[in-house]
């Protein structure tokens, strides 16, 4: 099947992109690197009737240290993130999960930004976003606002971006000194979507873990670390963790095996992690 009719605009500058998708409203969209919302436009499950490409826009091809933050623009592909020489001191939970990441190819195209977008609940990203307490940089003709991670997503393919916003960048926490962390998921096969996927992070005097791919955005859950280890009764924990999170049967698999995984990734992870504080 082949997209709906639509007009393409390539803006000149961001200003310019911001102007179209107001005045587009509901029927305008942006793509980046198109991973995600091309299928969508193929399969017809979107119609715009215009959709403004961000993908070559200079302004958006940002990826910086900042304020103590790494800061990835809009336009600035996953495969350009992992080339990063210095992105396994800066933030390892995300060196350590881009790979698992569709694959080569995909990542050539596919943006940071454009998965948080679009807010998969088995997307990488969004949930090392959540896991290191990054936050999202929404942008429209008016006002630039900032938005904690964890309070960006509302469930599947949902979050609190207006309609004449854009997702300007997203900017990741640099890891501390003493922190470690972790990632591990299980697919079909390396590439496809998480039926589960775990990261982890322990920093000071806690230990997180976060869960996608089982409920319906990513979700975290941390406890004390007891004489600098992890808390004696974590598999109980970690049980009543896989317990909240809920999950469905589909075709992948069942809730019963997710939760199961959340238990025995969720331990893996958090262990590594504790192992590999800097």
């Amino acid at each position: 099947m082949k997209p709906a009719s639509f007009d393409y605009l390539r803006p000149a500058t961001v200003a310019d992109a911001l102007a179209a998708l107001a005045a587009g409203g509901d029927d305008a969209r942006v793509i980046a690197g198109g991973q995600s919302l091309m299928p969508m436009l193929n399969m017809r499950l979107v119609q715009p009737r215009l959709l403004i490409d961000l993908g070559r826009l200079e302004e958006l091809r940002t990826l910086r240290v900042e304020d103590g933050w790494l800061s990835v623009g809009a336009a600035v592909t996953q495969a350009e993130v992992l080339a990063r020489r210095t992105l396994a001191q800066e933030v390892p939970l995300l060196a350590a999960a881009l790979p698992w990441v569709g694959h080569f190819q995909t990542r050539n195209r596919g943006t940071l930004c454009g998965s948080v977008a679009h807010a998969d609940p088995s997307a990488e990203t969004p949930l090392c976003l959540v896991a290191t307490g990054g936050e999202v940089v929404l942008r429209n003709l008016r006002r630039r606002r900032t938005v904690a991670a964890a309070d960006f997503f509302l469930g599947p393919l949902t979050t609190v971006k207006a309609a004449d916003e854009i997702v300007e960048c997203i900017r990741f926490p640099l890891a501390r000194p003493g922190s470690g962390h972790a990632f591990r998921e299980q697919s079909m096969r390396h590439g496809d979507f998480a039926i589960a996927a775990c990261a982890a992070t322990v920093d000071g005097e806690r230990a997180s873990l976060a869960v996608g791919g089982v409920a319906d955005r990513p979700t975290t859950r941390s406890w004390p670390l007891v004489a600098g280890g992890l808390p004696p009764d974590l598999d109980d924990a970690l049980n009543a963790f896989a317990w909240d999170l809920g999950g469905d049967d589909d075709q992948h698999a069942t809730a019963r095996y997710r939760r199961d995984l959340v238990r025995r990734i969720g331990r893996t992870v958090l262990e590594e992690a504790l192992s590999c504080r800097r």
